[in-house]
């Protein structure tokens, strides 16, 4: 695949361009959207809309134990976000699976055991394992995180929390006010289980799958150089960089549309 490397400048034309093309897109077809952790299903509020707008099956995913689940975080274990997933997929085909943050562990391990349902995988600043790698390994690597700063581990509960006071410097700094407000408001204990659950994955089937990867280059969670790691260990080709923190959702979501239309083609 050819390497797609953007510019600051070139993101924002580029958007315009993506969007204009994928307006009489031909064979629409299902995206899933996968939140990472200490977040839920509506931090993709801004993008969804743009997604549908060109004819496109639109699932935003809250894993158990965010948005309204009241799962108790001691209780959930990876595989039961990945057959919350897998349950929200059903039996629809040519689905283009998007995974921010811990979401890109999700989605890897949901690829790996219905491979034939994937169009594509799309990594936003997220963890990209891989076979036996769990997230707490690949963010033991990744010095420059400002996770563990804030992190509030609850022992008894099996949870980690982000301090209110460090949710915007880790996850929003570029976000507008409105959206640091509401994330902070939602902000939630998050099971410690399946950050350190293993993926299972193989060549045959996980490893078939087209895989794209979205940096984002400001990035206080998941750093730029723990990004770049990731997607050398895999040898993907075929990437894009916005100028954004953790969450492009809501700095850019015209751009992260953009970029998913594209890569939905």
């Amino acid at each position: 695949m050819k390497t797609i490397i953007l510019s600051i400048f070139l993101i924002f034309i580029g958007s315009e361009i993506i969007l204009s093309q994928t307006i009489s897109h031909q064979n629409p077809n299902t995206i899933v959207l996968v939140h990472g952790a200490w977040m839920d299903a509506s931090v993709w509020d801004k993008v969804v809309p743009v997604l549908r707008s060109k004819g496109h099956e639109v699932i935003a995913v809250n894993l158990p134990g965010h948005g309204k689940d009241q799962t108790a975080p001691e209780k959930i274990q990876l595989d039961d976000y990945v057959i919350a997933l897998k349950k929200a997929i059903g039996s629809r085909k040519n689905v283009t699976l998007v995974g921010h943050s811990m979401g890109g562990i999700v989605i890897s391990q949901a690829a790996e055991q219905i491979p034939d349902q994937i169009h594509q995988l799309i990594y936003a600043g997220a963890y990209l394992p891989k076979n036996g790698e769990a997230i707490i390994q690949l963010a033991d690597l990744d010095k420059g995180s400002l996770i563990g700063k804030y992190l509030n581990i609850d022992n008894q509960h099996g949870s980690g929390s982000i301090a209110k006071d460090g949710i915007k410097e880790v996850f929003a700094a570029d976000a507008p006010e409105n959206d640091v407000s509401k994330l902070i408001k939602n902000h939630k204990a998050d099971p410690l289980s399946p950050l350190a659950t293993p993926v299972s994955l193989t060549d045959s089937r996980f490893g078939k799958i087209p895989k794209t990867y979205i940096y984002t280059i400001n990035d206080q969670a998941v750093t730029y150089s723990l990004q770049q790691i990731m997607v050398k260990n895999y040898g993907l080709t075929k990437t894009y960089s916005l100028p954004s923190s953790h969450s492009p959702f809501f700095s850019m979501p015209g751009v992260l549309a953009a970029i998913i239309l594209q890569e939905s083609l």
